[in-house]
């Protein structure tokens, strides 16, 4: 009998965990919005009474009557069960219907609609069924991170190219169809997509329909596709329509366009949002959803169609409140020293830092603003190098607030100014 000492064990393996490597994580930058974050909630463990326009999350409550009709459909027992990943057919028609309404456009919506859980999970499953190594996708600069990190995951390469407006927030065509040819020289590889999004975020800027037929021609002569986000299309002031690029004539051969219940019907955290257009891409985005989720639950959906095909006098509602809060916030910051463009589109502004500040750039600027003034903005570096030398700030606040932080900003930018 052998003595346990004369045992040669086998040695026991030991992986190493930290070398196991998560390359797509990795390839996420540090999220700058992170840092203001992180300051926001020490700011308030602390006690401080943070004034947030951080972040376009609407304050407002989701009208009664959709509110109404979730519950309504929730009480049904058979409702509770999977759904269609796609979108159930009562809402994929009332996408199509909303479109004809809307710009009187025509829509198959079996194959030219899909519904998504909000914008965001429709643009990284977009991209993920459509573009792998070797895509080349153009997305203007500064941008919403998802239009270019949606497809930065999936493998791609991304080229950007400057997002150029005039004082008034209008594009400048010229310049952006001068620098998309740039772009497409300057690209390791041709481009197959270029994301476009109007009115924008961060930069509220706007286009007009002629630049969708210009977008159009282009796409086709160059042969490439073209997705468009108008997830701020009903918010406009003044007068100014958002345009569709479904409106031009063949749009749906080159082109599919996202929207988003989010914000026209203060419905964020319900996570409803849908593609329409090409049906290549279309079908692509439907085929990958059917592998990879069961789709939103069932009365969500039904609330959805009741939001689009119901009276929209609420949407109207909602847009008058962002329309009046930015003419108090205007004037209010003006008076606090910091002048700052009214804008014709989106539930933000995006604002100039101030002259005596602006030194700082937008993320230390953004960090002081919250530390010494307790109010909170995005920093535009967050949405690429051109958003540089700017901050967003979301309407989310009422005019008691507003009033509230520019008393703060005065303070603080007295400061800088005696400094």
């Amino acid at each position: 009998m052998l003595k346990s000492r004369e045992i040669n064990a086998p040695k026991k393996e030991v992986y190493m965990f930290d070398e196991i490597k998560f390359n797509r994580v990795e390839q996420l930058p540090n999220y700058v919005f992170a840092e203001v974050n992180d300051l926001k909630m020490k700011q308030r463990r602390s006690g401080s009474d943070v004034i947030d326009f951080s972040m376009g999350n609407p304050d407002g409550d989701t009208p009664e009557h959709i509110r109404a009709k979730l519950v309504e459909s929730a009480q049904k027992t058979k409702t509770h069960g999977y759904s269609s990943s796609k979108g159930i057919p009562k809402l994929l028609q009332a996408i199509s219907d909303w479109y004809k309404r809307r710009y009187n456009c025509d829509l198959d919506p079996q194959t030219q609609c899909v519904a998504t859980m909000g914008s965001k999970e429709g643009y990284a499953h977009l991209a993920y069924a459509v573009a792998s190594e070797g895509t080349s996708v153009v997305v203007p600069d500064p941008t919403y991170p998802i239009h270019t990190y949606a497809f930065v995951l999936a493998g791609a390469q991304v080229q950007n190219m400057p997002l150029k407006y005039d004082e008034d927030y209008n594009v400048l065509e010229d310049a952006f169809f001068d620098d998309l040819a740039i772009a497409f020289k300057e690209a390791e590889n041709r481009p197959q997509y270029v994301v476009v999004n109007f009115p924008h975020n961060p930069s509220t800027a706007t286009v007009t329909l002629e630049f969708y037929e210009r977008l159009v021609a282009l796409a086709k002569k160059e042969r490439f596709y073209i997705i468009s986000d108008i997830a701020y299309g009903d918010i406009t002031f003044d007068g100014y329509v958002t345009p569709s690029i479904m409106q031009v004539e063949g749009a749906a051969d080159v082109a599919v366009e996202s929207f988003t219940l989010s914000k026209s019907y203060n419905m964020a955290g319900w996570r409803v949002g849908f593609f329409v257009g090409n049906k290549k891409l279309i079908g692509a985005l439907q085929k990958i959803k059917s592998w990879l989720d069961y789709g939103m639950f069932t009365p969500i959906q039904v609330a959805a169609t009741v939001a689009l095909n119901g009276d929209q006098t609420c949407v109207k509602e909602i847009t008058d409140k962002y329309d009046h809060r930015q003419n108090v916030l205007i004037e209010a910051f003006e008076r606090a020293g910091w002048p700052i463009r009214r804008n014709k589109a989106s539930m933000f502004v995006w604002a100039k830092l101030p002259e005596c500040i602006s030194h700082l750039g937008s993320l230390e600027f953004s960090k002081k603003l919250l530390l010494e003034a307790d109010v909170a903005v995005a920093p535009g570096i967050g949405f690429g190098e051109h958003g540089e030398g700017y901050v967003r700030i979301a309407l989310i606040e009422n005019d008691m607030r507003i009033r509230q932080a520019a008393r703060n900003i005065k303070t603080f930018i007295d400061k800088y100014k005696k400094d």
